[in-house]
């Protein structure tokens, strides 16, 4: 694991920093993520976090700040778990500052092992647009397979594109 990144559960302190974040960041996240035109103040933010807060509290989502050396960068975390089932998907998001230094790797990394260990999973997914060459090496970088391509699986903002499933099992996990 690499110490410089660390994980912490997302709660209101985080709010203004990740706003701030998410706006300086808005042209360059717009390529792959469909949830900018929802976040357009602080107290959207705050609204996210507390919706992050009440499913982490149900054990139906764990969401977390991505800190690299003292510093949010991203947002990562199980977008859902299917308790009955033992399944999570993962996303996340850094920003551009902070890409290519292997920092959203090792916090996924870190999310595997929580995933695998603390919450019981057999199997976690990542879905990513078909096209998003950065997001597809992290997967196969960390032992996700690639499943299949999920057609015209997501709405980003004026077309729909489609999306690579990777999965990764419990059995197959090596840390």
């Amino acid at each position: 694991m690499d110490a410089n990144v660390t994980l912490h559960p997302l709660n209101q302190g985080f709010a203004n920093d990740l706003f701030t974040l998410t706006n300086s960041n808005r042209n360059f996240l717009r390529e792959w993520l469909p949830w900018l035109d929802q976040v357009l103040t602080v107290d959207d933010t705050r609204h996210f976090i507390e919706t992050a807060e009440k499913m982490a509290a149900t054990g139906d989502a764990h969401s977390f700040a991505i800190v690299h050396l003292g510093t949010v960068c991203g947002v990562t975390g199980f977008n859902n778990i299917n308790q009955p089932h033992h399944t999570g998907s993962i996303g996340y998001w850094l920003a551009q500052t902070h890409t290519g230094q292997g920092i959203a790797t090792s916090a996924v990394r870190q999310l595997l092992n929580i995933g695998f260990t603390e919450y019981t999973l057999n199997r976690i997914e990542i879905r990513c647009a078909l096209n998003n060459r950065r997001s597809r090496a992290l997967t196969e970088r960390l032992g996700f397979v690639y499943e299949g391509t999920l057609r015209q699986a997501e709405w980003l903002y004026d077309r729909f594109v489609d999306q690579a499933l990777y999965a990764l099992l419990k059995s197959d996990y090596r840390p």
